[in-house]
C-alpha cells in the first residue's frame, strides 16, 4: 500500500502512478532493509534515539528496483523515497558519491525501529546469543530451529564462512553466513541477490 504521506497533487496523472509503482516495488524493499539494518545495530550497540547514515552499493539498490541503471538513474528514481516514507524515517536525505549512495534519516527513524523491536526480536536474540563467550554453531543451529519457521542449513568451505542458514517460506529473506574463530562467532547477512553477486 502507498502510504498517504504522498502528496495527494500526485493523485492523476503519471506521476502518481510512478510513485505507487516505485514504493510497491523498490522503495518498500529498500525500506524494510534500511529498517533491518537498524535494528541490527541496535541490538550490537544498544538504542540512541539519534539521527543515522546507512550506505549501500548500487548493486544492491538495483536489485531491489530489479534495474540495471547508473548511479544518476538510481539517484533519479530514489527522488520520491523521501516523501514515501516519511512517516516511518522522518527526514530521509539520499546522496551518492560513484555507486556508494549514503541515506541520511533522522532521529525518528531510530525512535521507530526501537518501538517496533519485537518485529525484529530473532536478530536480537542473535546477536546475544554470538556475544556470549564461547558460543558454538551448535548452539547457533539451536537457536534458528527454535524458531516457527523452517530453516535450510549448509556448510560452507570458502575460507571466509563455515555455515550458511536461511528460513524456508518466511518473512525473513537473509541468508545468515557465520565463521567459528575459535574465541568466538561472527557473521554476516546476505539479502539473496547479494549472495548470490558473492558466487558462495
Amino acid at each position: 500500500m502507498v502510504p498517504d504521506t504522498i502528496d495527494d497533487r500526485r493523485s492523476k496523472g503519471p506521476a502518481r502512478k510512478d510513485y505507487r509503482i516505485m514504493y510497491e516495488n523498490g522503495y518498500k524493499r529498500l525500506q524494510d532493509s534500511l529498517i533491518d539494518v537498524i535494528a541490527e545495530e541496535q541490538a550490537k550497540l544498544g538504542y540512541m534515539k539519534e539521527p543515522i547514515r546507512l550506505y549501500y552499493p548500487l548493486s544492491s539498490l538495483n536489485h531491489f528496483f530489479e534495474s540495471e541503471g547508473d548511479a544518476e538513474a538510481m539517484q533519479e528514481s530514489l527522488g520520491g523515497f523521501p516523501e514515501a516514507t516519511k512517516e516511518i524515517f522522518g527526514e530521509v536525505q539520499v546522496s551518492h558519491k560513484g555507486d556508494r549512495f549514503c541515506f541520511f534519516l533522522s532521529e525518528h527513524a531510530t525512535e521507530y525501529v526501537h518501538e517496533h523491536r519485537d518485529e525484529n526480536a530473532f536478530i536480537f536474540a542473535l546477536v546475544q546469543l554470538l556475544t556470549k563467550h564461547g558460543t558454538t554453531l551448535d548452539e547457533v543451529k539451536e537457536l534458528f530451529r527454535s524458531q516457527t519457521s523452517e530453516c535450510a542449513m549448509e556448510p560452507m568451505d570458502n575460507g571466509e564462512f563455515d555455515l550458511m542458514i536461511r528460513f524456508v517460506d518466511s518473512e525473513d529473506p537473509y541468508y545468515y553466513c557465520f565463521k567459528d574463530e575459535d574465541c568466538h562467532i561472527i557473521y554476516h547477512r546476505f539479502l539473496p541477490e547479494d549472495y548470490a553477486d558473492f558466487g558462495f
